[in-house]
């Protein structure tokens, strides 16, 4: 089944100019420096669910359907041809992966090193060179995009490595049809950014998935800046069915 993109970077920016307008430059989070580089490139937690470890893109599909159209790099798969969604649909997760923005700057604000995951297809961490980069604060790099500015500034330069750690729990409807809130935590470069936040059932910013669903794709948006990932995986927070 062929999907229509999510949504485009005409819709950001119209975004970043009016529903966001709010959110100024002069509102940013403090910057903090990380430790040195932290990574989990050994290996992952034995329960965990591999989804790239370097070789192969077995368990993603493009964003329309069918093959996937990034490139495998030195271990490092980088953005190309539009985004990424999981073959498999996920609920509560804890997420690690790492992400570099390009070495070499290229415009400023969110035209920098621009891309962004998505859970459950739905609900967006920011990924952006937020290094001496201002923009809105709740679009900058560790953003729950549009929702949630980040306690710190925790970037590293452009083209280091940097590290998401992020405990999701999804909105879940509840017998008197509402909606009880989800929740992101979230670590960048081993920095708390985000501290157990609400996710409301109408959060999502995607023009695809919407509503709450008990599972959805892990998504990795393309917005046109050669982004690349390594070292992406995650483990399943659902109870365990009794066999």
């Amino acid at each position: 089944m062929h999907l229509p993109r999510l949504l485009s970077t005409a819709i950001v920016m119209a975004l970043a100019t009016s529903a966001f307008a709010a959110d100024t430059k002069e509102s940013a989070p403090p910057v903090v420096t990380p430790a040195p580089t932290f990574s989990h490139a050994a290996g992952a937690p034995a329960d965990a669910i591999v989804l790239f470890d370097g070789k192969d893109l077995s368990a993603w599909k493009a964003e329309k359907g069918g093959e996937p159209k990034w490139k495998i790099i030195d271990g490092t798969m980088q953005m190309s041809g539009g985004g990424l969604m999981t073959r498999e649909e996920f609920g509560d997760i804890q997420l690690h992966l790492e992400w570099a923005a390009p070495a070499e700057v290229k415009g400023d604000g969110q035209s920098r090193g621009n891309s962004g995951v998505y859970f459950q297809g739905r609900y967006e961490i920011q990924v952006l060179d937020s290094y001496q980069n201002p923009t809105y604060s709740n679009g900058q790099a560790s953003a729950f995009y549009g929702h949630s500015a980040p306690l710190v500034n925790a970037s590293r330069k452009p083209g280091e490595w940097q590290t998401y750690d992020i405990v999701f729990h999804a909105p879940k409807p509840t017998a008197d049809g509402k909606v009880q809130p989800g929740s992101f935590t979230v670590l960048h470069n081993g920095v708390l950014v985000q501290d157990h936040i609400p996710i409301p059932g109408a959060a999502t910013t995607s023009a695809v998935f919407t509503g709450v669903a008990p599972r959805g794709p892990l998504f990795l948006q393309d917005h046109g800046s050669p982004v690349r990932y390594r070292n992406i995986w995650l483990r399943k927070l659902e109870p365990k069915t009794a066999k």
